[in-house]
């Protein structure tokens, strides 16, 4: 899908540094208390080897620079992240939309504190249908579950 220098594409092998590069710099800026987390080797070791191999990833490009990414599987959304500076322009809504046309329902986790992206999903018609204080997640961050199904 291409229009006037921007694509949604799907990710290949190839791509994964580059999706690690965009994962990092929305979490440091959405969630500054967690910045620095893990290193960025840490970050391309996660996108090679766990969710290349265990989900399906598209990209959002504008010319050759990826600035959104989404990875899912089944009824799962892993990962979706959008550059700061091209947040507010559909780049989230269009990488969520392509795991919604091949699914009934789809669940995910996000961070209770991340006021932002609870708006919009919920804005997207996902639903809160569980919060944890965060015990069972690597970030010890109370979190959200939502759900959204295909009506």
């Amino acid at each position: 899908m291409t229009s006037s220098g921007l694509s949604i594409r799907r990710l290949a092998l190839a791509d994964m540094d580059a999706a690690a590069r965009v994962h990092r710099a929305a979490f440091d800026h959405a969630l500054p208390w967690l910045a620095g987390l893990h290193t960025p080797d840490e970050d391309r070791w996660f996108y090679r080897e766990r969710m290349f191999a265990s989900c399906t990833l598209w990209g959002w490009f504008e010319g050759e620079a990826m600035c959104g990414v989404i990875a899912f599987h089944d009824d799962w959304i892993e990962q979706l992240y959008v550059l700061p500076a091209a947040q507010g322009r559909g780049v989230g809504s269009a990488l969520l939309q392509l795991a919604q046309q091949g699914a009934d329902r789809l669940q995910l986790w996000t961070f209770q504190r991340n006021a932002q992206a609870r708006r919009f999903y919920e804005a997207r018609g996902f639903v809160l249908v569980e919060e944890t204080d965060g015990s069972r997640n690597e970030e010890r961050e109370p979190d959200a579950r939502y759900v959204w199904t295909r009506s």
